[in-house]
């Protein structure tokens, strides 16, 4: 696949940046060209340190073909993982550090999702294999930014843009048109590339053509970013949502929720979570839910999240008291009780006209109270009720049953003495 693209000297230079200058990317890059080989940083690593951002992985694509690769890297003493070698890629490992290396490849046929490459010295069909121009840009170890599509103004402008023909790049793989929201969600800046959109939303019914795991990987990952609902909203505006998410309803509480995780407060255990997110979306009851987390293949702490936010097994609501609290407390545990209020607030805050002070200091006073909470437990057993003479059945959980609810009651305050004299009482 050959595009006209922009020019091939260097259009660019990073900053200095500590993850090329770590001792571990500097020994793989030498190891990688002690026989002359250029090399050089591709994807998310360089576009993400045009925009000062952590860099998650460092990719890196050479000339040299996978088995010289790994002779290089084993000359220089350094493990590699034959990760994916019928692609062109290797893993080098030096302690905590991975680096994926990647032969320079170009599409001689596409088969949809799946295309015959052949080997290259070419860089840019290379990147033009790349999904968009902010991942087609790369950089030398110098620092230097290769952009042959455009890519650094792109990113300067926010602007989600495919390489080449949208259409054709969504029938090659239609994850694609996911990957476009999420990318949008965490670098765009609106209106979208409107042949970008229009593309996604005629391709849109081919979703159905994923795997459940690779629709959540997606989906999961835009729900991170800083402010998901606005992408979302266009999502179901144009149809998309309804092909992968039809349980999704009202928006405006997810926005109010990112709000509050990552902006209105500063506190140890609130940050930006992606499953809370997408409970705050559902409009569905248990068996959906169930349904939902068998369909994207979700694991079975995420579904049981999901339905304690969707389907809340204990009421939270601001102003309730701290006895009532504790008690939910103890129900769900912190994290789930947390949950509730983060996500009750947001939905009380979506519907109000402007804030109240009142409101907001009852809200963090539960949070706080979650960030307090001891788990405790009943003081009596039932060993307890079975040494007073209880035949072994159904009668010793009614008796326990009894006395925790006057525990309970009592706010857990009586101690292992007063419960013992309330099981005799609950036992005669």
């Amino acid at each position: 696949m050959r595009m006209v693209s922009g020019s091939t000297e260097p259009l660019g230079q990073l900053s200095p940046q500590p993850w090329m200058e770590a001792a571990e990317t500097r020994a793989v890059v030498a190891a990688l060209m002690a026989e002359g080989a250029e090399v050089r940083f591709v994807g998310g690593c360089v576009r993400d340190s045009v925009l000062h951002r952590p860099i998650k992985d460092i990719d890196i694509a050479t000339h040299d073909a996978p088995d010289t690769v790994m002779a290089l890297l084993d000359k220089a003493g350094i493990h590699v993982i034959p990760t994916g070698i019928a692609h062109g890629t290797v893993t080098a490992v030096i302690g905590k550090a991975h680096f994926e290396i990647t032969t320079l490849r170009e599409d001689v046929e596409t088969f949809g999702r799946h295309a015959k490459v052949a080997f290259t010295d070419d860089w840019t069909a290379d990147a033009a294999r790349r999904d968009f121009t902010m991942n087609a840009m790369c950089a030398d170890p110098q620092g230097r930014i290769y952009d042959p599509f455009n890519g650094l103004a792109d990113l300067g402008a926010g602007q989600v843009r495919f390489v080449g023909d949208p259409m054709r790049r969504l029938d090659e793989d239609v994850l694609r048109l996911l990957r476009f929201f999420r990318f949008f969600a965490h670098y765009g800046r609106p209106p979208m590339e409107p042949s970008a959109l229009a593309a996604c939303r005629r391709m849109a019914p081919r979703l159905v053509e994923l795997s459940g795991e690779r629709v959540a990987g997606e989906l999961i990952r835009l729900l991170q970013a800083p402010d998901p609902a606005g992408v979302l909203i266009v999502m179901h505006s144009h149809g998309i949502l309804d092909h992968i998410l039809p349980e999704a309803r009202d928006f405006g509480p997810l926005k109010v929720l990112s709000w509050l995780e990552s902006r209105a407060m500063v506190r140890p255990h609130v940050a930006p979570d992606a499953i809370r997110r997408l409970g705050i979306l559902l409009d569905t009851d248990a068996a959906g839910v169930a349904a939902l987390g068998e369909r994207l293949k979700l694991s079975g702490t995420q579904v049981a999240r999901l339905d304690s936010v969707a389907v809340p097994k204990v009421q939270v609501a601001r102003g309730m008291d701290e006895a009532a609290a504790r008690r939910a407390l103890r129900r769900v545990g912190a994290d789930t009780f947390r949950d509730l209020v983060l996500t009750r607030w947001a939905v009380e805050r979506s519907c109000e006209a402007r804030p109240c002070a009142d409101a907001t200091a009852q809200w963090v006073h539960l949070l706080d109270l979650a960030d307090g909470w001891q788990p405790v437990a009943l003081p009596v057993r039932g060993a307890d009720v079975l040494a007073l003479g209880v035949p072994p059945g159904p009668r010793v959980g009614e008796v326990l049953a009894q006395v925790e609810q006057w525990w309970e009651a009592q706010d857990y305050r009586p101690g292992r003495d007063d419960c013992l004299d309330r099981l005799r009482l609950a036992a005669s």
